[in-house]
């Protein structure tokens, strides 16, 4: 497949995607266009807010009750976290620990802990643990495998 990158000065920005037949391709593409578009829900203090998945630095079970940590705020999601990785079934989030996911967008440095751990430092320079039981499928989505 081809494709065509084009800056503009002004006018709004559009992605155009022909094809000539659905295939895998095509539909992975458009499966990542719709995911940028869609928000996600959460409760504020009792109010509904609405927020991007790309804004999320990570999602944790804290009490029975899922927490979304965005840069600005703690969101309260109305999922559970299983139902939160569905939703999110993405390459840029990750299953860190049995409580947490991560995105790994937001991810600034990584250092390697005894016990097969990885201690990841977030863009906010918050620490996340990711656990050994994930590590080694954390450092293979890293090689790209």
């Amino acid at each position: 497949m081809k494709f065509r990158v084009q800056q503009i000065s002004q006018g709004e920005d559009e992605l155009i995607l022909r094809y000539r037949q659905m295939n895998s391709e095509v539909k992975e593409i458009l499966t990542f266009m719709e995911r940028r578009e869609r928000k996600l829900a959460g409760k504020i203090d009792g109010e509904t807010v609405f927020f991007l998945p790309e804004e999320i630095l990570y999602i944790e079970k804290v009490d029975e009750k899922t927490f979304a940590y965005t840069t600005e705020q703690v969101i309260q999601m109305d999922v559970s976290l299983s139902m939160a990785e569905l939703m999110l079934d993405d390459i840029r989030f990750f299953r860190c620990s049995k409580s947490m996911i991560l995105n790994v967008n937001r991810v600034e440095r990584l250092k390697s802990l005894p016990s097969n751990r990885i201690d990841a430092t977030l863009q906010n320079g918050e620490h996340i643990m990711i656990s050994r039981t994930y590590a080694s499928e954390f450092r293979k989505l890293l090689r790209g495998e």
